[in-house]
């Protein structure tokens, strides 16, 4: 397991809690928010694309997933060949985020307590100490997640989706905000393990970087992005001003309409053509959370129907059993936005 953090804050709290009995305490995280508006949160995602995009060159789509995940406080998947900018990308974005970021590196080897964390016995005080993974910290970049086999894949459920960790019958609040974004290997590849319907399910977004076209990677090759940016990225907020900003997201407006027609497109994926397992309700409420997040990075406080329509693929796709992979799941979320009605403007 290779572990590194990047951008810790002075003075910041304990990742664990502990009290007297191990009764589990309060998560850890901002006592105090600050004070945030819609319009602030507006200008934390333009700054978020800004810092991001003078990394990972030529990849708006991966930027924009990056700052939405951010914003909507959803996680993120990154499937891609090796070598394309996915780890770079994670970086880039807690160190712009003004955060701490602890890095797991999948393999077949790797288990559960590697990555949650494990219970230690103190002879001389006779009690059992428990020491933290990875896990807790703000942004935990899982690289090459499905080289991990499906016992280690399942230790980061209760993580994503209940911001805690249960080890040895006791629970252990993680920070927050938190965000986890895991990249993974093509299915073709060898030493692959494929991800369970319930791990999927848990990532609000995925996306891919792809190929640079010929300019952008020949100024790859002279030093412009990429790592050798990375040294000279700054911070655009801090840990508090991010779990503000994610606040003032939900609290974008959403249309009764604009809800229905982002239900009707998850119903619909359940019944579609090839599709064996459709869309969950949790889907659902990552597709308007993200879509509130697509409004903030628009510059506008109301989410529209093309707010849903853009972030469809990304939410959806990952998410859908089909037989041909994620290929037909694309297909099957294009088809469903050409064939559900959406409302009127």
């Amino acid at each position: 397991m290779e572990v590194a953090r990047f951008g810790e804050d002075e003075g910041a709290p304990d990742p664990v809690v502990r009290v007297a009995g191990g009764v589990r305490a309060d998560a850890p995280g901002v006592d105090v928010l600050p004070e945030y508006s819609v319009e602030a949160a507006i200008d934390l995602g333009r700054a978020l694309v800004d810092n991001l995009s003078r990394v990972l060159l030529g990849t708006p789509g991966a930027l924009t997933a990056a700052a939405m995940a951010a914003l909507s406080g959803g996680h993120l998947l990154i499937e891609d060949v090796p070598g394309v900018g996915k780890t770079v990308l994670a970086r880039a974005l807690a160190v712009t985020l003004g955060t701490d970021l602890s890095r797991v590196q999948g393999h077949p080897d790797l288990l559960p307590s590697d990555v949650t964390g494990v219970s230690v016995f103190a002879p001389e005080a006779g009690t059992w100490d428990f020491r933290p993974g990875p896990v807790f910290a703000h942004v935990v970049l899982v690289d090459e997640l499905n080289r991990t086999p499906p016992r280690t894949q399942a230790a980061l459920l209760e993580a994503m989706e209940e911001q805690q960790v249960s080890v040895d019958g006791e629970s252990w609040p993680l920070p927050r905000p938190h965000l986890v974004i895991a990249t993974q290997n093509p299915f073709t590849q060898l030493g692959t393990y494929s991800l369970v319907e319930s791990q999927l399910d848990r990532f609000a977004l995925a996306t891919a970087i792809g190929y640079p076209d010929a300019s952008t990677e020949a100024r790859l090759v002279q030093h412009a992005g990429g790592r050798f940016a990375l040294d000279e990225l700054h911070a655009v907020c801090s840990a508090s001003q991010w779990l503000a900003a994610q606040r003032a997201t939900e609290s974008v407006t959403v249309a009764g309409a604009v809800a229905d027609y982002a239900v009707a497109l998850c119903r619909a994926s359940r019944s579609a053509p090839g599709v064996r397992l459709g869309a969950s309700p949790r889907a659902a409420i990552w597709l308007i959370r993200t879509a509130q997040a697509h409004a903030v990075l628009s510059a506008r406080g109301f989410v529209t129907p093309d707010d849903v329509k853009a972030v469809a693929v990304a939410c959806l796709a990952h998410r859908l059993l089909t037989d041909d992979g994620v290929e037909q799941g694309v297909a099957a979320v294009r088809a469903l936005l050409d064939t559900t009605p959406s409302p009127r403007p």
